[in-house]
């Protein structure tokens, strides 16, 4: 039962990844001479006050990654590992006040939010695990999945 709701978020976000190629491309004129493309994502309606929340947590969820491919180039894995935990892995959510928040967010993106944490907790665990290995490959593509799950999410939906 776990594997088919795995792969359908995967599905879900793979899908949502080519829509953010495309959109990218549109946004710089790849689909003919400059023409504007219009924005076909989702309006998310949210109170104000929940769309600032949300927004300043996107921002440090970006802000985390930086510090995660930081202390990953320094070859400081345990710290990227807890960073990743602490600020994007499942841990977070309390933090995040995602309860919150998740009842206004359509269903996809709700699974893009719920692939992202999960992804992130795998990476702290691939972090800490190349510590004994001294194989980071599986860690960075884990941290991939991290980082598709925010493109596919942020290709899909608006707020208003």
């Amino acid at each position: 039962m776990r594997y088919p709701l795995i792969a359908a978020a995967s599905a879900a976000i793979l899908s949502a990844a080519g829509m953010a190629v495309a959109q990218h491309q549109g946004h710089h004129g790849h689909k003919g001479h400059g023409a504007a493309t219009a924005d076909t994502r989702v309006l998310v309606n949210m109170p104000p006050e929940l769309v600032d929340h949300t927004l300043a947590n996107m921002r440090d969820h970006l802000l985390t990654l930086q510090e995660i491919n930081e202390a990953l180039a320094r070859g400081k894995n345990d710290k990227a590992a807890a960073t990743a935990e602490q600020r994007l892995g499942m841990t977070s959510l309390r933090l995040h006040g995602a309860h919150e928040v998740a009842k206004y967010m359509p269903e996809g993106m709700q699974q893009a939010g719920t692939a992202m944490h999960r992804a992130a907790s795998r990476f702290a665990i691939e972090a800490q695990n190349s510590d004994v290995t001294g194989d980071l490959k599986p860690a960075l593509a884990v941290l991939s999945e991290v980082m598709n799950a925010c493109v596919a999410c942020h290709a899909g939906y608006r707020f208003k």
